[in-house]
């Protein structure tokens, strides 16, 4: 449970980071390379999330095996604060709660879209129309896009007009806008509470309209004045879903006729554009994978003495009732192995001086305490750590180890 609130925490501020840092190069960008350049380096942030699953090499186990001594009495256990274990768990169920929340919310506009277009009827020029018209033209769906008029396309375009419009769709389905777009809905959803991704979400689906609109027109430079009265044509205020790309685009009409307006001028040669965006992917992408390990060494001269694994949080274990009624007492010696993240990778009982007791209240404490994994030459190593649990009546107790 701590790993996972741990692992949302570390990725939003590298989703923090990753839009920060879009937001000032897109200027920088947009002039090099236009509007399709823009767009693709969106993909910076999946790739940064994607990174920080990735885990780091694990390096051999240290030899030496530290022990950290831990003794338990009834007393110690029934004087903590009983709602400081409870925050973990907390946490988690609204950030599920949250993220439950919105995707219901998106998956309902979804529907509440298809459901407002009513019949549709294949139309010769492969397109589907529909019955109704809650914002269309459109490409709907993820796993079996369709193109969607609606149901007076015939009669509001001139057939030139139609044909750009069907080139501006079939374009959002070649580049897999809409499989783009789903990938914005389960980010949307699991970080519900991050402040800067709904401005990413306007911005990167301004930029995939702008891209479109840049791929459609490139061939064919001499239709930019019609395809700028035709945008103008099409604009109306209607109900937008989460998995669809929409010809109808108001917030972003002037930047699309402004984008029109310009000449067309010499940008980036494709490929160049291509490594610019690759090479801020990859590098901000390196950047947050080596972060996973922690504190690095400044570098190869600088001497760093190896640290044990130290654990931050270690509540004891309940006392079992069973064993307290009877007044029994004992010792339980656990083997944790941490990896290089300072998760817990296996927890093991050595020994027991009163078998089938204490071992299991011991490995669940073990699994929830807090870690920091072991350095080795200023780099974060897997390792063991050598757990005596004594189990005692009185404080005063000295229950003797007999079991090796």
């Amino acid at each position: 449970m701590n790993e996972l609130l741990d692992g949302l925490w570390q990725a939003s501020l590298w989703l923090a980071v990753g839009v920060v840092l879009l937001a000032v190069t897109r200027p920088l960008l947009v002039r090099l390379g236009g509007a399709g350049l823009a767009y693709r380096s969106w993909w910076l942030l999946p790739l940064l999330l994607g990174t920080l699953l990735i885990p780091l090499p694990q390096v051999a186990l240290l030899q030496h095996v530290p022990t950290l001594p831990l003794k338990v009495v009834p007393g110690a256990v029934e004087g903590l604060p009983a709602s400081s274990l409870q925050w973990p768990l907390l946490l988690l169920l609204v950030w599920t709660l949250g993220t439950g929340v919105c995707l219901l919310r998106d998956l309902r506009a979804q529907r509440r879209f298809e459901r407002g277009m009513g019949a549709l009827q294949a139309r010769a020029d492969g397109s589907w129309q529909a019955s109704g018209d809650p914002g269309l033209p459109a490409l709907v769906g993820l796993w079996r896009p369709r193109i969607v008029v609606g149901p007076d396309f015939d009669q509001q375009f001139t057939a030139q007009e139609q044909a750009l419009i069907l080139q501006h769709e079939h374009s959002h389905r070649r580049n897999g806008d809409h499989w783009a777009n789903g990938v914005l809905l389960l980010m949307r959803a699991v970080f519900w509470f991050h402040p800067l991704l709904p401005w990413a979400a306007r911005r990167f689906l301004r930029d995939q309209e702008l891209a479109c609109d840049a791929r459609t027109i490139a061939p064919q430079p001499a239709l930019r004045g019609l395809y700028a009265s035709t945008l103008l044509k099409a604009q109306l205020v209607h109900p937008v879903a989460p998995a669809v790309c929409h010809w109808r685009s108001r917030p972003v009409l002037k930047e699309r006729i402004a984008m029109l307006k310009q000449s067309k001028r010499k940008a980036l040669p494709w490929v160049s554009g291509q490594v610019l965006v690759v090479g801020l992917c990859l590098g901000v992408g390196a950047v947050a994978w080596a972060s996973q390990g922690g504190t690095m060494a400044a570098g190869p001269t600088v001497a760093v003495m190896d640290r044990e694994i130290r654990v931050d949080k270690m509540p004891p274990p309940s006392y079992p009732k069973s064993a307290f009624e009877q007044s029994q007492a004992g010792v339980v010696v656990l083997r944790v192995d941490v990896d290089a993240q300072g998760a817990v990778s296996d927890v093991r009982v050595v020994s027991a001086t009163n078998p089938g007791v204490f071992e299991a209240v011991s490995i669940a404490a073990a699994r929830s305490w807090t870690y920091r994994p072991a350095l080795k030459n200023g780099k974060p190593v897997a390792g063991a750590v050598r757990i005596p649990i004594t189990f005692a009546m009185e404080e005063s107790d000295d229950v003797t180890e007999t079991a090796r």
